[in-house]
């Protein structure tokens, strides 16, 4: 074993278990509970004993030469030119030093990068600024939903106290049970994302027109909490990830549950709805998906984000309004909601803009007319 090799080892067994230090310490790395997040502790903890060897051995031979070699004691500065030994010595320790850091490094991407055999596979794709997910494969096959922020606003706008997870809960977590492997297909509708949970040892960018991916195994059941880590917008920081890790008989009554709530929200895409049966609805909608951009009185925040009361689009033609809600508007913040939201919801969401505040155009907007659009 090399010498790198046996201070490496030494230096690991000198130091606690990993996430023994997290859980002491307010300012570490968060408590790993996947084995890439261990490793990735591991080596974290590594580098920083490797920095702070090298740190002290710098600086001590560099303030013991000052010191002992000052003016004051009529030391004489030495002549003397190329020391082959010396020269070879500060070139292949480096590189052995390099080399020893290189190898857990490249071990932890390997694992990382390894999303094969996934026992349930989610696709996750970030929108300015949520996060959309569909249970691709496993248990939980055909689970879809929207997870939105939920911290309320009178908490972001200081008029309530700040609560526990402030900033980082959401109406719809992911859920996933213990000791499974997960792989997550990412992808974007708008700007590049990232989906990061620290806990979990995970980090990628999801990419519109990409599909990327990543994987993690929990090994303990819990709420393990992340953000978007890249700078996606004005939300950019409202755009959180809250993973719930739960027994497989706890998981299976999950999936059984979200399964009959699908099949009793599932509607007729042909059904004839009331024009108040629409705008009702589409007030909750508009709460959930429009109102932190366009405000809840439909005033906006010009010019950035215009306002909906009284705007020629809403109370003009709705097919263009119809256009701009599912296709979005390029170079702007307004997203493309076609992808996110259901015929039905896109229908009663254009309904109640087209009749709430001042804008009273007394038009009912089907959902058929939007499966329409969509094809």
């Amino acid at each position: 074993m090399s010498v790198l090799a046996r201070f490496a080892v030494t230096a690991l067994s000198a130091v606690p278990a990993a996430g023994a230090w997290a859980e002491q310490s307010s300012v570490n790395l968060q408590t790993p509970v996947t084995s890439v997040a261990t490793e990735i502790y591991d080596m974290h903890t590594l580098m920083m004993i490797i920095c702070l060897v090298i740190f002290v051995a710098v600086f001590g031979v560099m303030f013991w030469s000052v010191f002992h070699h000052r003016k004051s004691k009529g030391a004489v500065a030495a002549h003397f030119h190329e020391n082959t030994m010396v020269e070879i010595a500060w070139t292949v320790i480096p590189v052995l030093i390099l080399l020893g850091m290189a190898w857990p490094a490249t071990k932890t991407v390997i694992s990382m990068k390894d999303t094969s055999n996934p026992d349930i596979t989610i696709k996750a794709t970030g929108y300015q600024w949520k996060w959309g997910y569909n249970y691709i494969k496993g248990e939980g096959e055909g689970i879809q939903f929207v997870s939105n922020m939920s911290t309320p606003q009178d908490q972001i706008q200081g008029r309530a106290a700040k609560g526990e997870h402030y900033l980082l809960e959401v109406d719809n977590p992911v859920v996933v049970p213990v000791g499974k492997k997960v792989r997550i297909l990412l992808t974007a509708n708008d700007v590049i994302h990232a989906w990061w949970v620290p806990a979990l040892g995970v980090k990628q960018d999801a990419i519109p027109g990409f599909i990327r991916d990543t994987w993690f195994r929990a090994d303990k059941e819990g709420v393990y909490r992340g953000n978007c880590a890249e700078l996606c917008g004005k939300d950019h920081g409202f755009m959180p990830i809250e993973v719930h890790v739960l027994s497989a008989d706890k998981y299976s009554a999950w999936v059984a549950d979200q399964q009959g709530k699908l099949a009793a929200t599932k509607e007729d895409p042909n059904k004839e709805w009331a024009l108040q049966e629409l705008v009702a609805k589409g007030e909750q909608v508009f709460a959930a998906n429009c109102a932190a951009c366009h405000q809840a009185d439909g005033k906006g925040m010009p010019p950035a984000f215009p306002p909906l009361d009284g705007s020629p689009i809403v109370q003009g033609d709705k097919a263009e309004q119809i256009k701009v809600v599912m296709q979005g508007r390029d170079g702007t913040a307004m997203a493309a909601f076609g992808k996110q939201l259901s015929a039905t919801d896109l229908a009663a969401v254009i309904t109640y803009t087209r009749n709430a505040w001042s804008n009273q155009t007394g038009e009912a907007i089907q959902p058929a007319e939007i499966t329409a659009a969509l094809n």
